[in-house]
């Protein structure tokens, strides 16, 4: 399917000055009637992405707690210099502690590094997926591959015990194609967005649905600690892959990649989408400007501006538990729980944020541009000075988890302008360059 508006990265730069005024936004406030938001099929569409991610990062942080109960707690760290050293000895090791383990579940005596690989080694297979699972998701619809890309890991998460017992090689391989499997699942919510989102509702309706990730990091970090502590780990892989298998269904059968295939939606409804969004919502076609894309100045600031809040946030998702269970020694319930904090925060500020964009944009109190710049600089450079304060906070549990909290906090409202304030823009022209960015800022 040729583009209407072509490809060329240099015609976003063309349009800049005029999107503030964008027709598509005039037309909606104007000329068209909104119908209403509340059980419509678009919100329902972002209900269930909720949901979705909600289960995507569920199992994607699930072994990051349940590490701390599968290692046995004294040959998990190795000892420096031939002596055991502990960064604040005034608390016991928690993963030593035998109330926090279930007898007769299986443990393995990983050191620092193989955790640490096995923690890493989901997002292995996560790089190799972005570009091509979201440029198909553009052309074919992401319908099937953020349902696919659940469902997959979602039954692979199944088989982790399994592959526990029959080696930290098979538990790798593992993990690396559960990463395969999640690759896809932001670009199809992109491509989907495409077509579902109107102008002035993007960065709500978007925020909404990316806000399941940390939704998911909330609920699945105390929740994985209790079932470790009350079922053993083997049952948070099995609960886990058992709800994402029953998302899965629930997706394919209410869900359609288009307003006009929709079989639910109001004929009010499908008419504003459709109008308000234009020939902007379809197909971007098979061609991909590579190289306008690789010279492009604006799309390599984006790029580097994503790598670097990634590099904070997949290091805190993966990590975090570890930190607290090896540093500052909370046991295996509290460590669960504290942990879930700042997901609490990002969550809740990140759909706020949404609301906010839109509500500026639709006061027409800034533009798209400045927005864009506003949040983005915000959240990228207030919670690094937290995350700095964090390493001068010492043994305090408190203070630390209070600095962790407020990073994660703020720095999600720089999420709200990547993923639907640049779709302001032509949507199939911009879908290429959001590959590039989706694939270069998991590369670390």
């Amino acid at each position: 399917m040729a583009l209407k508006y072509g490809c060329s990265i240099n015609s976003a730069v063309e349009d800049e000055n005029s999107e503030e005024n964008s027709p598509l936004l005039q037309k909606e406030a104007e000329e068209l009637s909104v119908p209403p938001k509340c059980c419509s099929a678009r919100c329902n569409l972002a209900i269930m992405m909720f949901f979705g991610f909600a289960v995507v990062y569920g199992l994607r942080v699930n072994l990051s707690v349940a590490m701390v109960a599968m290692v046995n707690g004294t040959n998990s760290q190795p000892s420096l210099n031939g002596s055991e050293t502990h960064e604040c000895p005034g608390a016991l090791n928690s993963s030593s502690q035998s109330p926090d383990q279930l007898d007769g579940v299986p443990r393995y005596n990983w050191d620092s590094q193989m955790q640490g690989m096995l923690l890493g080694a989901f997002f292995f297979g996560y790089l190799f997926t972005q570009i091509p699972g979201g440029y198909l998701s553009g052309h074919f619809g992401g319908r099937i591959f953020l349902g696919g890309g659940v469902l997959c890991t979602a039954i692979l998460t199944l088989l982790t015990p399994l592959a526990a017992e029959l080696g930290a090689r098979w538990l790798f391989a593992l993990r690396a194609l559960e990463g395969f499997g999640e690759g896809v699942t932001y670009p199809a919510m992109m491509a989907m967005w495409a077509c579902w989102a109107p102008p002035l509702e993007r960065a709500r309706l978007m925020s909404l649905s990316g806000a399941g990730g940390n939704f998911g990091a909330f609920v699945s970090f105390p929740l994985t600690g209790f079932i470790c502590h009350s079922l053993g780990w083997p049952a948070v892989f099995y609960w886990c892959g058992g709800a994402g298998c029953l998302w899965a269904i629930l997706w394919f059968i209410l869900v359609s990649d288009d307003p006009r295939k929709h079989p639910r939606i109001s004929d009010q409804e499908k008419e504003y989408i459709v109008n308000t969004i234009g020939s902007e919502g379809g197909s971007h076609g098979w061609s991909v400007p590579l190289l306008p894309m690789l010279l492009s100045v604006p799309l390599w600031a984006i790029i580097i501006t994503q790598m670097c809040s990634n590099w904070s946030y997949y290091t805190l998702l993966t990590s975090l538990p570890t930190y607290m269970d090896t540093v500052l020694h909370f046991d295996l319930r509290q460590n669960s729980f504290l942990s879930a904090l700042p997901y609490l925060g990002g969550w809740l500020f990140s759909v706020l944020s949404g609301v906010i964009a839109d509500n500026l944009l639709e006061r027409e109190l800034m533009g798209v541009t400045a927005i864009r710049k506003i949040f983005t600089v915000v959240g990228m450079v207030v919670p690094a000075g937290f995350l700095v304060a964090v390493a001068f906070s010492g043994c305090s549990g408190g203070l630390a988890v209070t600095f962790l909290t407020l990073s994660s906090t703020i720095g999600d409202m720089r999420e709200c302008c990547l993923g639907s304030l640049t779709l302001l823009g032509p949507s199939q022209e911009f879908l290429p360059q959001l590959l590039w960015v989706n694939l270069l800022k998991t590369t670390l």
